[in-house]
Order: C-alpha cells, then structure tokens, then sequence
C-alpha cells in the first residue's frame, strides 16, 4: 500500500524540510515531495504537525523489557530487547554478549540464526564486547573469561559465527594484528575497546584498519597530558569513530559536548542498556539512574536511543539535527548500512521516528 506521511516537519539526515510529505510501500520510502504533490490513491497519515526523523540504531545493548541476553541468550529475549529498543524509537539493534564463555556465546549465536530464520525484526547482528579484552580496563566484565586468543579461537569464531558476528569489541594490545585482520576480512566490524593501549599501539590499530571505538571513556586508557592514551588517539585520528553512553553517569554531558566539538561526525550514541537480574554469571543491581554490578561498579545504564538523544540536545546543548544524526545516520555509517539506514530519501527503509516538537518521543512508523 502506498502510504503518504504529511502535515509534518522532516529531517531527512541531511536536513530540515517543511511543507514535504514522505511516500513509503513495501517497507521502503518511495519519494519525499511537496505535500501538494502527494498521488490522490496514497493513504494519507496525518502527524499534526510533529517531527519526522529516521528511526534510531542501538549498536550495543544487552536486554530489555525484563529479559537480559547473556542470562537467556533465546529468540524470546531477542523479541523482548527489540520490543525495548521500539519503545525508544529504534528499529535496528545489536544485541550484546560481554565478556562471557564460548557455551554462552555460542547459544548467543543460535539465537540469532534461529531469529532471523523464524522472520525476526531488528536485529543487525551479534555484537561480541569481549572475550579478547585488557583484564586491567575490565570494568564490569568477568576477568575468568578474558584470554588473549590464538588462531584456533578465531578459527571457531568465525566458523560458527559466519553471517551472525556482526561486530567486536576488543583491546587492540591484546589480539595480534594478523588476527584482527582476520576478522576484519569475514565482514566483523572491530572495535577497540576495554583496552589500556597506549597512545602509539591505538593510534597504530586505527592506522591498521579498526575503524571504531567502544564506549569512549568508560574502560580503555585515558586522556592524560603527558600520556594521551586511547581517548587521546581517538581524538586525534581523523577518521575513526567512537561510541558514547549519554546519561550523564557512564560520561559528563559537559565531556559529551566536549568530545563533539573534537569528533564532530564521528561520535555516535548507544545505550549500553542492562536489565536487573540477580541470576547467572553477571549480577546487575537497578539504582535511580544506573545499573551496577555486585561488587558495586558501574555495569550498564537505563537510557532509551530516543532518551539519549533527549539528553544531547537538553543538557548537553548539542545542535537536534547532530543528535539526531548521532542516534541515526552515524551508527549506519558504522555499521556499514548507510545505504539504506539512517535517512529519509527514495531506497531507504521506512523505518521512521516521531516526534514532538519537544523532542518527546510519539512512536516509530513505518516498520516492514
């Protein structure tokens, strides 16, 4: 069916259009064109007036809705996370394994296959945070799952994992380059992370081919006058990104906008979002803003995408379209999907966000 969005002020990514209509079937935007344009034979959804954007992409998060990935790695967690992320404005999602064992990882993996292949929605792929990272920048991570591995391990990887691994967190230091690459070639976006790199070895990593960050501040080697670290490599670089927690606990909005000035488009926005359990190998403790584990470290935060964005623009005073991008256009870019994530033009999916002109969060339209 032909549907017509109208009466709405558009970002389509790029930027801001009023008086614009979006034409969308089969799960794909057809055309945006003058309102006064729109065929007679479109469906016509009448937005009042409210904001139209691209619907948001969470590159890391580990549950929702009471369900919690690593704890029960199964389609019927997968479906609640997906459930979360919509509630929050985003229709693609990572789901997440922390450092954890092969057996969890390998059910992780099923689930996912199983997902896709009873028609699930969402799901990007499996985005692995660990086991291959720094024991000294473990933050809440397990340190009994942590290894450096051989080729044998990313062998088993990469066999199991064909199509599902999506991408990696891991500290550069730890995993030698031969075996980086090796990942890299069998489509694993690789993101440095957990790490206590030097600025020289991160800085090298980048130069290697890691084109991403996990996270930035939280667990990986600061930014220190007289030794720059990964934050500082990061800042340096000129093309990699990194991504970021905006809650105002895992990160400082006032370090938020500060990153953004440095960065500009190559910072992006996840959630980092767990669920309370006291069951399995990671306990995760519900305070008023932040989730903590057992032994009382920072584990996870509470945000939504659409949260996140909220924060951006109201407490970090970062520009609506750049938060916007931040939780859109930039995670596809990363992701290697901005051919068809993270904008309102003809091809694109019709994955669309609403929103009030408050930058409250109305609905997500548009799904396939």
């Amino acid at each position: 069916m032909l549907r017509a969005y109208i009466n709405t002020r558009i970002f389509t990514g790029d930027l801001w259009l009023d008086g614009y209509a979006v034409l969308t079937e089969n799960g794909r935007i057809q055309h945006v064109l003058p309102q006064a344009q729109v065929p007679e034979n479109a469906e016509l959804t009448d937005l009042k007036g409210d904001i139209l954007a691209p619907a948001f992409i969470d590159l890391q998060i580990y549950g929702g809705n009471g369900k919690l990935f690593p704890l029960t790695p199964d389609t019927a967690t997968l479906k609640a996370t997906y459930e979360y992320c919509q509630s929050g404005g985003a229709a693609y999602f990572m789901p997440t394994i922390p450092t954890h064992s092969s057996e969890v990882i390998s059910k992780s993996i099923e689930a996912v296959r199983q997902y896709w292949q009873e028609g699930g929605q969402g799901v990007l792929g499996l985005h692995l945070e660990g086991p291959f990272i720094n024991a000294e920048k473990k933050g809440a991570h397990l340190p009994q799952y942590i290894k450096r591995p051989s080729a044998a391990d990313i062998d088993q990887l990469l066999q199991q994992g064909e199509g599902i691994i999506k991408m990696m967190t891991l500290a550069p230091e730890c995993v030698d380059a031969e075996l980086i690459k090796r990942l890299q070639d069998a489509g694993i976006l690789v993101s440095a992370g957990h790490s206590n790199a030097d600025y020289n070895t991160a800085y090298q990593s980048f130069e290697n081919g890691i084109t991403t960050t996990t996270h930035l501040f939280n667990a990986m080697s600061p930014f220190q006058h007289r030794a720059p670290g990964l934050v500082g490599a990061i800042y340096d670089h000129p093309t990699v990104h990194a991504s970021i927690v905006p809650d105002g606990i895992h990160v400082d909005f006032a370090a938020l906008r500060v990153s953004k000035k440095i960065m500009g488009e190559r910072l992006f926005l996840i959630t980092d979002a767990v669920v309370a359990t006291n069951e399995g190998d990671y306990i995760y403790v519900e305070e008023t803003d932040r989730y903590n584990n057992a032994q009382g470290v920072l584990a996870g935060s509470k945000l939504t995408m659409h949260k996140g964005v909220q924060n951006c623009i109201k407490t970090a005073c970062i520009l609506p379209e750049e938060a916007l991008r931040m939780a859109s256009l930039y995670p596809a870019t990363v992701a290697g999907r901005a051919d068809e994530l993270g904008k309102i033009a003809p091809g694109y999916t019709s994955a669309m966000v609403v929103l009030d002109t408050n930058w409250g969060f109305k609905q997500l339209i548009g799904l396939s």
